[in-house]
């Protein structure tokens, strides 16, 4: 039998490589459908997260849990141990001697003179 021509290697080559090109091509479009399922849970999850408060009182430690800190929703500093109120609860708060957080002033926001 006499050896492959240099044009059976070449069409043999570009069957290998065509082979695994789309055994590769399998593969990422198997990743981007994983990713594609992955961005439509997160963006059910988000969906589902209730809306945050847009005032937040922090709560004192212990069993009568009284509000020591005002803040706005979004605040970076909010604790751990809080609680959702909404505006007239904050402006009632503030009123009460509650104090407004010195980052996100909820006071300035809530247009609070006291």
């Amino acid at each position: 039998m006499s050896e492959p021509s240099r044009l059976d290697l070449l069409r043999f080559a570009y069957r290998v490589v065509e082979q695994q090109a789309r055994a590769s091509l399998t593969q990422i479009a198997g990743w981007i459908a994983a990713e594609e399922q992955r961005e439509r849970e997160v963006a059910a999850r988000e969906a589902r997260r209730p809306t945050p408060p847009e005032w937040v009182a922090e709560l004192s430690i212990g069993r009568d849990r009284r509000a020591i800190l005002v803040h706005s929703g979004d605040c970076h500093m909010i604790g751990k141990r809080t609680r959702g109120i909404s505006r007239d609860q904050a402006l009632r708060a503030l009123a009460e001697g509650v104090e407004a957080c010195d980052h996100c002033r909820p006071d300035t926001a809530l247009g609070w003179m006291g």
